[in-house]
């Protein structure tokens, strides 16, 4: 069975907050470059998807759909600009927890926002097979657009999805040289 879309937004959460747990609860340097890269994989994706698939969807099907996109939006390009800063730094770094700590703040608060109003509004105007119908699109979408935080692209289609498109292979390349963890899906699941 698929899930519905608010589903599919749900567990990519789940997982960015164990993989932040991983990064500020481990003590191997290793094991947290791993986790780091997996955090940036994902959240980069995650955001590209909604941001194409989901927040368009906030607008045609929604009332105050606009204003909710649009907020969206905002919060998003916050988290992309920290996220910039933490997918360049090295665990050595002095600033790495505290970077990955603002920025789970952040992104929670947002993710609250998300799961206890946003979507439940959006779950209410569909249908279970439109709903169904986008977390396909969704997962589809995740595929194509970029791994690494790039705030200063578009953030609305078309133009965003044009850059995601030129910008995506270049980050997936070199995806296949980062270090991801054993045992988690990811683009280079073979590399140690």
């Amino acid at each position: 069975m698929t899930p519905r879309i608010m589903d599919s937004i749900k567990q990519d959460h789940r997982d960015l907050e164990a993989y932040y747990d991983k990064i500020v609860n481990s003590k191997d340097p290793d094991e947290q470059t791993r986790f780091q890269n997996q955090f940036t994989w994902e959240l980069a994706r995650h955001s590209h998807a909604e941001e194409l698939i989901v927040y368009p969807a906030f607008e045609k099907h929604l009332k105050e759909g606009h204003a909710m996109a649009e907020k969206d939006r905002g919060e998003h390009q916050a988290v992309k600009e920290q996220l910039k800063i933490f997918q360049n730094l090295k665990v050595s770094d002095a600033q790495f927890i505290r970077t990955i700590k603002d920025l789970m703040e952040d992104l929670a608060q947002h993710i609250k926002e998300e799961e206890t109003h946003d979507l439940i509004k959006l779950e209410e105007a569909l249908s279970a097979e439109e709903s169904e119908n986008m977390s396909k699109q969704f997962g589809r979408m995740k595929v194509l657009v970029p791994s690494r935080s790039h705030p200063s692209a578009p953030n609305k289609p078309p133009f965003e999805t044009a850059v995601g498109l030129l910008t995506a292979p270049i980050d997936h390349v070199a995806d296949f040289f980062r270090k991801f963890p054993e045992n988690t899906v990811s683009p280079n699941p073979s590399t140690k």
